[in-house]
């Protein structure tokens, strides 16, 4: 998944976010501190991409951060864009609602949700600039189907709205409306995460090794990062978890690319695009 955000770029996403004709520009964010260690080398990079995204919107720009995982992109967006009137929309497949105490298998990019609204890790998020953790009632999460049986707990007493797969296939995107309107009377700004894995891995093809079944297609997907653009000012927005080598016929590359332009197309009041990876 880390060769993920540059061969998105490389590959049409790039063209595909031009405002108005211009050339976004690109930084690359990468770690310094050796040697590398998982949890501190994860925190190193929220820090440089707070600061990245911070400064994109000193300079009017909008950041779209591209990250290997979501925990880069979810955790560094949200601190540099800022606490004040902000909610998350998240789209993934996976509830990314574990911590240390309730995981079995170590793996922290699945605390990235957790993280954000301050369940775990909070000595390390403080030292991001920037971060502050998000109240769980200012959380809509869409399309999560994959859940070990703590996550589904915890998500079930948290204030979350989960929109999860099996609501949306009976009501429809009805059914994500009701709760971003109900998120629009607390909030008018949030922070947009796509893991790419929430597409449906038969409809559109698997975006990495953990994709499944149950989720949308590019247009469905495309619909509601529209909804939420009609709703929200989209402060900063997140793309992560795409693995070229398992998109062989490149739909879920045409689905990213649909779904990055629908996050920062011409018709966003913001004037000029910064790109994060």
């Amino acid at each position: 998944m880390g060769a993920g955000p540059e061969y998105l770029l490389d590959n049409g996403l790039a063209a595909a976010v031009r405002p108005e004709d211009r050339r976004p520009s690109v930084t690359n964010v990468r770690h310094v501190i050796e040697p590398t260690a998982e949890v501190a080398t994860a925190f190193e990079l929220h820090a440089l991409v707070s600061d990245q995204v911070r400064h994109t919107i000193a300079e009017g720009g909008f950041p779209l951060v591209l990250s290997g995982n979501c925990n880069t992109a979810a955790i560094g967006a949200m601190a540099g864009a800022g606490p004040e009137d902000l909610g998350i929309v998240w789209f993934d497949a996976h509830g990314e609602f574990n911590t240390p105490e309730t995981t079995t298998t170590g793996f922290i990019d699945g605390m990235g949700l957790a993280i954000a609204v301050g369940h775990c890790w909070k000595a390390m998020a403080k030292g991001v600039p920037g971060f502050s953790a998000v109240p769980e009632a200012n959380v809509v999460m869409a399309w999560v189907r994959e859940l070990d049986g703590a996550e589904l707990e915890r998500l079930d007493v948290s204030g979350v709205a989960v929109v999860g797969a099996r609501l949306i296939e009976k009501q429809g995107l009805q059914a994500l409306g009701v709760a971003l309107d109900d998120l629009s009377t607390r909030v008018g700004r949030v922070y947009v995460h796509v893991d790419l894995d929430v597409l449906d891995a038969e409809k559109v093809g698997k975006a990495n090794e953990f994709a499944a079944e149950g989720g949308p297609d590019a247009e469905e997907l495309r619909a509601a990062l529209g909804m939420v653009r009609e709703r929200f000012e989209v402060a900063a927005a997140g793309m992560a978890s795409y693995d070229p080598a398992f998109d062989a016929d490149r739909r879920v590359l045409r689905a990213a690319i649909a779904s990055a332009s629908a996050l920062t197309n011409p018709t966003s009041p913001l004037a000029s695009n910064g790109l994060e990876r």
